[in-house]
Protein backbone atom coordinates (compact mmCIF):
# COMPACT_ATOMS: atom_id res chain seq x y z
CA UNK A 1 0.00 0.00 0.00
CA UNK A 2 1.41 3.50 -0.85
CA UNK A 3 4.40 4.53 1.10
CA UNK A 4 4.33 0.99 3.90
CA UNK A 5 7.48 -0.36 4.71
CA UNK A 6 7.87 -3.89 3.77
CA UNK A 7 8.45 -6.04 7.02
CA UNK A 8 11.17 -8.64 7.08
CA UNK A 9 11.63 -11.80 9.08
CA UNK A 10 14.39 -13.88 9.06
CA UNK A 11 13.91 -18.19 9.18
CA UNK A 12 15.94 -19.74 6.24
CA UNK A 13 15.50 -17.36 4.29
CA UNK A 14 13.54 -13.79 4.35
CA UNK A 15 10.14 -13.22 4.30
CA UNK A 16 9.05 -10.06 2.92
CA UNK A 17 5.12 -8.95 3.03
CA UNK A 18 5.74 -6.54 0.39
CA UNK A 19 3.77 -3.07 1.11
CA UNK A 20 1.21 -4.72 4.05
CA UNK A 21 3.85 -4.80 7.02
CA UNK A 22 5.66 -7.43 9.07
CA UNK A 23 5.09 -11.41 9.50
CA UNK A 24 5.50 -13.35 12.20
CA UNK A 25 7.07 -16.83 12.71
CA UNK A 26 6.24 -19.42 15.24
CA UNK A 27 8.77 -22.22 16.16
CA UNK A 28 11.90 -19.96 16.31
CA UNK A 29 14.89 -22.31 15.36
CA UNK A 30 12.64 -23.97 12.72
CA UNK A 31 14.68 -25.30 9.39
CA UNK A 32 12.02 -22.94 7.27
CA UNK A 33 9.10 -20.53 7.46
CA UNK A 34 6.10 -23.03 8.56
CA UNK A 35 3.90 -19.88 9.78
CA UNK A 36 3.03 -16.09 8.63
CA UNK A 37 0.57 -13.76 10.35
CA UNK A 38 -0.15 -10.82 8.09
CA UNK A 39 -2.60 -7.38 8.16
CA UNK A 40 -5.26 -6.67 6.26
CA UNK A 41 -6.08 -3.46 5.55
CA UNK A 42 -8.65 -1.31 3.59
CA UNK A 43 -8.85 1.33 1.08
CA UNK A 44 -7.87 4.25 4.03
CA UNK A 45 -5.12 2.05 4.91
CA UNK A 46 -6.02 0.90 8.32
CA UNK A 47 -5.82 -2.38 9.50
CA UNK A 48 -9.46 -4.16 9.54
CA UNK A 49 -8.51 -7.69 9.90
CA UNK A 50 -5.64 -10.15 9.71
CA UNK A 51 -4.51 -13.66 8.03
CA UNK A 52 -2.45 -16.58 9.16
CA UNK A 53 -0.70 -19.14 7.11
CA UNK A 54 0.32 -22.71 8.65
CA UNK A 55 1.91 -25.36 6.94
CA UNK A 56 -0.47 -28.41 8.41
CA UNK A 57 1.08 -31.10 6.13
CA UNK A 58 3.95 -31.24 2.91
CA UNK A 59 0.72 -30.28 0.50
CA UNK A 60 -1.69 -28.10 2.69
CA UNK A 61 -2.26 -24.98 4.38
CA UNK A 62 -4.26 -24.11 7.18
CA UNK A 63 -5.53 -19.91 6.59
CA UNK A 64 -7.63 -17.90 8.92
CA UNK A 65 -8.78 -14.73 8.72
CA UNK A 66 -10.09 -12.77 11.56
CA UNK A 67 -11.70 -9.58 11.17
CA UNK A 68 -11.74 -6.82 13.85
CA UNK A 69 -13.18 -3.48 12.13
CA UNK A 70 -14.65 -4.94 8.57
CA UNK A 71 -18.52 -3.84 7.44
CA UNK A 72 -21.34 -6.14 9.29
CA UNK A 73 -22.22 -8.65 6.53
CA UNK A 74 -21.16 -11.93 4.37
CA UNK A 75 -17.84 -11.14 2.31
CA UNK A 76 -15.73 -13.32 -0.13
CA UNK A 77 -12.27 -13.91 0.62
CA UNK A 78 -10.01 -15.37 -1.91
CA UNK A 79 -6.32 -15.10 -2.83
CA UNK A 80 -5.20 -13.55 -5.46
CA UNK A 81 -2.33 -14.20 -7.95
CA UNK A 82 -0.26 -10.88 -7.49
CA UNK A 83 1.06 -9.63 -4.39
CA UNK A 84 0.10 -6.18 -4.45
CA UNK A 85 -2.56 -4.02 -2.32
CA UNK A 86 -2.63 -0.99 -3.94
CA UNK A 87 -5.51 1.34 -2.35
CA UNK A 88 -8.00 1.98 -3.03
CA UNK A 89 -9.71 -1.00 -5.09
CA UNK A 90 -6.69 -3.30 -5.20
CA UNK A 91 -7.01 -4.28 -8.85
CA UNK A 92 -3.69 -4.36 -8.53
CA UNK A 93 -3.52 -8.04 -7.06
CA UNK A 94 -5.01 -9.87 -9.99
CA UNK A 95 -7.20 -12.39 -10.77
CA UNK A 96 -7.63 -15.47 -8.75
CA UNK A 97 -4.82 -17.66 -7.31
CA UNK A 98 -5.76 -20.51 -10.19
CA UNK A 99 -2.59 -22.52 -11.43
CA UNK A 100 -4.94 -25.30 -12.59
CA UNK A 101 -7.15 -23.21 -14.84
CA UNK A 102 -10.26 -23.81 -13.13
CA UNK A 103 -13.31 -21.82 -13.17
CA UNK A 104 -14.60 -20.26 -9.90
CA UNK A 105 -16.29 -21.74 -6.77
CA UNK A 106 -16.45 -24.35 -4.16
CA UNK A 107 -19.73 -25.58 -5.50
CA UNK A 108 -18.78 -25.50 -8.87
CA UNK A 109 -18.13 -28.74 -11.07
CA UNK A 110 -15.99 -27.33 -12.98
CA UNK A 111 -13.67 -25.58 -10.18
CA UNK A 112 -12.78 -24.19 -7.33
CA UNK A 113 -9.42 -22.04 -8.03
CA UNK A 114 -7.03 -22.65 -5.69
CA UNK A 115 -7.59 -19.06 -4.17
CA UNK A 116 -11.56 -20.07 -3.62
CA UNK A 117 -12.14 -20.08 0.32
CA UNK A 118 -15.47 -19.92 1.80
CA UNK A 119 -16.58 -16.90 2.94
CA UNK A 120 -16.00 -14.52 6.14
CA UNK A 121 -19.20 -13.92 8.58
CA UNK A 122 -18.45 -10.28 10.56
CA UNK A 123 -20.88 -9.37 12.99
CA UNK A 124 -22.19 -5.87 13.76
CA UNK A 125 -19.20 -5.03 16.19
CA UNK A 126 -16.85 -6.08 12.70
CA UNK A 127 -15.90 -9.33 13.95
CA UNK A 128 -15.76 -11.99 12.04
CA UNK A 129 -13.45 -15.42 11.62
CA UNK A 130 -12.84 -17.40 8.74
CA UNK A 131 -10.65 -20.87 8.53
CA UNK A 132 -9.94 -22.76 5.71
CA UNK A 133 -7.35 -25.28 4.02
CA UNK A 134 -5.99 -24.88 1.08
CA UNK A 135 -3.77 -27.01 -1.22
CA UNK A 136 0.07 -25.65 -1.03
CA UNK A 137 3.39 -25.12 0.35
CA UNK A 138 5.22 -21.92 2.30
CA UNK A 139 8.33 -23.62 0.85
CA UNK A 140 9.44 -22.17 -2.17
CA UNK A 141 9.77 -25.13 -5.29
CA UNK A 142 6.68 -27.89 -3.46
CA UNK A 143 3.48 -25.86 -5.08
CA UNK A 144 3.88 -22.58 -3.20
CA UNK A 145 0.77 -20.07 -2.26
CA UNK A 146 2.87 -17.89 -3.19
CA UNK A 147 5.45 -16.93 -6.72
CA UNK A 148 8.05 -14.32 -6.93
CA UNK A 149 5.38 -11.41 -7.00
CA UNK A 150 4.10 -12.83 -3.72
CA UNK A 151 -0.19 -13.91 -3.12
CA UNK A 152 -2.90 -11.49 -2.02
CA UNK A 153 -5.69 -11.84 0.01
CA UNK A 154 -8.34 -10.16 -0.55
CA UNK A 155 -12.27 -9.49 0.80
CA UNK A 156 -14.84 -8.45 -1.07
CA UNK A 157 -17.38 -6.55 -0.49
CA UNK A 158 -20.11 -9.13 -1.05
CA UNK A 159 -20.81 -12.50 -0.22
CA UNK A 160 -19.22 -15.40 -3.04
CA UNK A 161 -21.93 -17.37 -4.47
CA UNK A 162 -19.43 -20.46 -4.62
CA UNK A 163 -20.36 -20.72 -8.63
CA UNK A 164 -20.32 -18.00 -10.85
CA UNK A 165 -17.41 -17.45 -12.64
CA UNK A 166 -14.67 -15.52 -12.65
CA UNK A 167 -15.13 -14.29 -8.54
CA UNK A 168 -18.91 -15.48 -7.26
CA UNK A 169 -20.32 -12.06 -7.76
CA UNK A 170 -18.35 -11.04 -4.65
CA UNK A 171 -18.70 -7.32 -5.34
CA UNK A 172 -16.11 -4.36 -4.48
CA UNK A 173 -12.37 -5.39 -3.20
CA UNK A 174 -12.58 -3.59 0.25
CA UNK A 175 -9.67 -5.12 2.23
CA UNK A 176 -6.46 -6.54 0.93
CA UNK A 177 -2.70 -7.87 2.79
CA UNK A 178 0.24 -9.73 1.37
CA UNK A 179 2.13 -12.96 1.01
CA UNK A 180 5.33 -12.54 -0.43
CA UNK A 181 7.82 -15.10 -1.63
CA UNK A 182 10.68 -16.05 0.89
CA UNK A 183 13.93 -15.23 -1.14
CA UNK A 184 17.34 -16.58 -0.50
CA UNK A 185 19.52 -15.79 2.30
CA UNK A 186 21.66 -12.54 2.39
Amino acid sequence: MRGMTKGIVAAAGIVALAACGAATQAGAGAARPREFSVPIYNANNQQVASFSVTQVSPDSVRLVVESSGLPEGVHGTHLHAVGRCDAPQFTTAGAHLNPANRQHGLRNPQGPHAGDMPNLVVGGNGRGRMEAIVRGSLTPGRAPLFDPDGTALVVHADADDMVTDPAGNSGARIACGVLAAPTAAP
